[in-house]
């Protein structure tokens, strides 16, 4: 199937051959390879040498706010189900706490070209005690004039009253999460929220000022069928979103207690699921919208399409952005974070979370610092999950190394990725083809290092 609007060409045959489980590559290494050894100290000590540094890239701050008043059988965040709003009241204390000691080691150099709150859902918070968040943000952070500030939204607990108050307080982007239009998809979900309700969300956030809206969609959840799901695409298009991000549900039980809730029996199988796939894709293409990579698709005109033509496009925890390769402070309980050649992760547990910053101390329950190895491989899976060119010249300035020969053995698995033309190897570097841009992950994964060792994540597959 050849869209020669989008430059996309959708090959149900090269779907099968090379569809397997994979990893996100949201960072490099993996979240899933983070070490315990990483402390508090080592992340303090990389708070220090950004401090030291005469220039750093501004930062994009992440906050996790967990609470849900209702539970989502699909969901894999950490979160916390409860109906008590006073638990978010302690919560936003415990996080200024937070902010306060990560400041404390950062120097005077705390500008931020980025904020995202997701959860959980963010809009538990009461209205006052966004407002006290925001005013503690910008008491420790130095927000710039043209700054992104996102948050996640379920429509079910926003009116226009809300988005009015979000957007006073400077937020301009939002995600919405619909996941399906479908009655039976949601009530087997535990997640039922009318077309209508979502339209007005959508209308209020336009009427605020939003300059950005995006629609996150999952196909393979229970009860959706080929016919299902392209009504709700009808329903999406018609709503006509910024951004749409299209995820592939992963239904992993033992991994996730909720997803116990879901029966197996209703679940498309993978014929199916590949069947709604081949069709969202095309739908949306034919629609207008743009194929970024990896899940995301948006309209001709939006950043992340101008900054996927103009190669800068970048990836962090919150998937595609626009800006540069900003540091990335996590903060909030399971919050990543990316400062220098360091990711590091905060404890999953509120009880622990608080108890540490009790005794003045950070919450830090793992991370990795990177060698110089694992530096060299992200750049290159990074440049390949952004679709941009992987330039053997300039790495080899950059790292001191021979890339023909440092990756002769990876180059070599390239050769059937080459034959089926998702990838362009020549003396200059790789490039990844316009229908290549389908399989990024997979290419990625013959520059990871750590493909094959023992890992406790089962990873979701490509398509």
């Amino acid at each position: 199937m050849n869209t020669p609007s989008s430059g996309i060409e959708i090959s149900e045959q090269l779907i099968r051959r090379f569809d397997r489980p994979g990893p996100r590559y949201t960072s490099y290494p993996t979240a899933d390879r983070f070490m315990a050894g990483f402390t508090n100290e080592s992340y303090i000590r990389c708070l220090q040498q950004r401090a030291a540094r005469d220039r750093n890239p501004p930062l994009s701050i992440y906050v996790h706010l967990p609470f849900c008043e209702k539970l989502c059988y699909f969901c894999a965040c950490n979160k916390v189900i409860t109906h008590d709003h006073g638990r978010s009241a302690e919560y936003v204390r415990y996080l200024d706490k937070e902010m306060a000691l990560v400041a404390l080691h950062m120097g005077s150099d705390r500008r931020v070209a980025q904020l995202h709150l997701g959860g959980g859902t963010p809009t538990f918070l009461s209205d006052a005690e966004l407002q006290w968040l925001i005013d503690a943000l910008r008491r420790r952070f130095d927000f710039l004039p043209d700054a992104e500030l996102s948050i996640e939204i379920d429509p079910r607990t926003v009116n226009a009253n809300t988005m009015a108050m979000l957007a006073g307080l400077g937020f301009n982007r939002t995600s919405f999460g619909v996941q399906d239009f479908d009655l039976n998809v949601q009530l087997a979900v535990n997640r039922v929220q009318p077309l209508e309700m979502v339209e007005a969300a959508i209308g209020a956030s336009r009427s605020a000022g939003f300059i950005s809206v995006n629609i996150d969609l999952i196909y393979g959840l229970p009860k959706q069928s080929l016919d299902s799901f392209n009504r709700t695409l009808d329903q999406v298009i018609r709503l006509s979103p910024d951004r749409i991000a299209l995820y592939n549900y992963a239904h992993l039980p033992g991994r996730f207690k909720a997803q116990r809730l879901i029966h197996e029996s209703d679940l498309p199988s993978a014929e199916e699921r590949l069947q709604i796939f081949l069709l969202s894709t095309s739908r949306l293409l034919e629609a207008g919208f743009v194929y970024i990579g990896l899940d995301h698709f948006a309209k001709p005109d939006d950043e992340l399409n101008k900054a996927r033509l103009s190669q800068s496009l970048h990836r962090n925890f919150q998937g595609y952005t626009t800006r540069a390769e900003c540091d990335l402070l996590g903060l909030g309980v399971s919050a990543i974070g990316k400062v220098g050649n360091s990711y590091s992760q905060s404890v999953r547990s509120i009880n622990d979370y608080y108890r540490r910053l009790d005794k003045g101390q950070l919450a830090i329950a793992g991370g990795i610092e990177l060698t110089l190895d694992d530096q060299l491989r992200r750049q290159v899976i990074m440049k390949l999950m952004c679709s941009g060119p992987v330039c053997f010249e300039s790495i080899n300035r950059l790292y001191g190394v021979d890339f023909r020969h440092y990756f002769a053995h990876e180059i070599s698995l390239l050769e059937p990725y080459q034959d089926a033309g998702l990838v362009e190897v020549d003396g200059a570097g790789i490039k990844v083809t316009a229908k290549g841009r389908l399989f990024v992950r997979a290419v990625g994964m013959l520059f990871d290092a750590y493909i094959g060792r023992p890992t406790v994540s089962n990873y979701s597959k490509l398509i």
